[in-house]
């Protein structure tokens, strides 16, 4: 079974998005921040967190899961650090502020480190820290998310897809993005495994047992089991220890140390909670957002030019034999994730 593919202008894209979140009554300014965001992980090749995610966010909202507006609330503040309460409003648009304010801290101070809690599902992480290029910074985004991973030698689902995002300037060079989950997989490539009918490839993904699983369908029905998803996808790393699975299982921990312990956001299986007749509650999620000033430490241009140096080195290092990579991610220019 094949996926049939279309072009639709972006700008159709952009009007389509404008038209949804204003039926769902978020505000202009607001929508407009939220479409960006998707389209840019659509420009991106992300497809997982591009418009594909509108029915998630107007099932969010339908349920209250997610509010059309809130004002945020800095709750405190320092010359380089900010915590603000997103009140359970969408995303995107406070995540927005709050990497403004990081930047602007990082621009006056050097670094700039705020943190957001009571939020919601916020788009592609590497948006968000890409926003401090300009300023001449390297930019930093982490969020815990709804638990779909299952800690080293656990049964069950424990931590989110946690993603981390990091961005750096270069000169004549594309900027170093990472955009990457700590899970070995998204859990939306599940679902496409399963919309084609194949199989898992092993290592991916753990059935109720704890064991590892080729059943894309078996994985999607555990991950809905009583909302405490039984078995789940495996960390950066895969299964056990012997391929280093224990190293992406702590990177996710961290994710939630910081986006969700410091915070003061929920964490782990406390995330997107229900009550006792089952009903969805406000997902209570957090994320944290960092800027560094680069000439705080070094000449901007030189920083650069340092850059470009480590990625021609890269990129003019000797190829494995009968290696071939696509396109996009020959060497580190065209790709989104090095």
């Amino acid at each position: 079974m094949e996926i049939e593919k279309k072009r639709v202008a972006v700008i159709k894209l952009n009007d389509l998005c404008l038209q949804v979140f204003d039926k769902l009554g978020i505000p202009v300014a607001e929508a407009r921040i939220i479409t960006e965001v998707l389209l840019a992980a659509d420009l991106r090749g992300v497809d997982s967190h591009g418009i594909a995610r509108l029915g998630f966010y107007a099932n969010g909202l339908r349920t209250g899961v997610m509010k059309p507006h809130v004002d945020p609330v800095v709750v405190s503040e320092t010359t380089v650090t900010a915590l603000i309460d997103a009140g359970g409003g969408m995303g995107h648009p406070v995540s927005y502020r709050a990497m403004q304010m990081a930047i602007a801290k990082a621009v006056q101070h050097g670094l700039g480190l705020v943190t957001v809690r009571n939020s919601n599902h916020f788009g592609i992480a590497g948006y968000y820290a890409m926003m401090a290029l300009e300023s001449g910074c390297i930019g930093m985004t982490m969020t815990n998310s709804a638990i779909f991973v299952v800690p080293t030698f656990a049964r069950n689902a424990m931590l989110g897809t946690n993603p981390i995002a990091v961005a750096a300037p270069a000169g004549k060079e594309r900027p170093y993005v990472l955009d990457m989950a700590t899970s070995i997989i998204p859990f939306g490539k599940v679902e496409t495994y399963d919309r084609l009918g194949k199989p898992l490839p092993l290592g991916w993904a753990t059935d109720e047992t704890g064991r590892s699983t080729q059943d894309a369908a078996r994985v999607i029905k555990n991950a809905e089991r009583g909302k405490k998803p039984e078995g789940g996808l495996l960390p950066v790393g895969g299964e056990g220890e012997l391929m280093g699975g224990h190293k992406g299982y702590g990177l996710g921990l961290l994710v939630d140390v910081l986006c969700g312990v410091l915070p003061g956001a929920l964490y782990s299986d406390q995330v997107y909670p229900h009550d006792e007749a089952g009903h969805a509650l406000p997902s209570g999620i957090g994320h944290i957002f960092g800027a560094i000033r680069v000439d705080a430490f070094r000449p901007l241009a030189e920083f650069k030019a340092s850059m470009d140096d480590l990625q021609q080195r890269l990129k003019n290092a000797p190829r494995a034999e009968g290696a071939h990579l696509h396109p996009r991610r020959e060497g580190v220019r065209g790709s989104r994730e090095t």
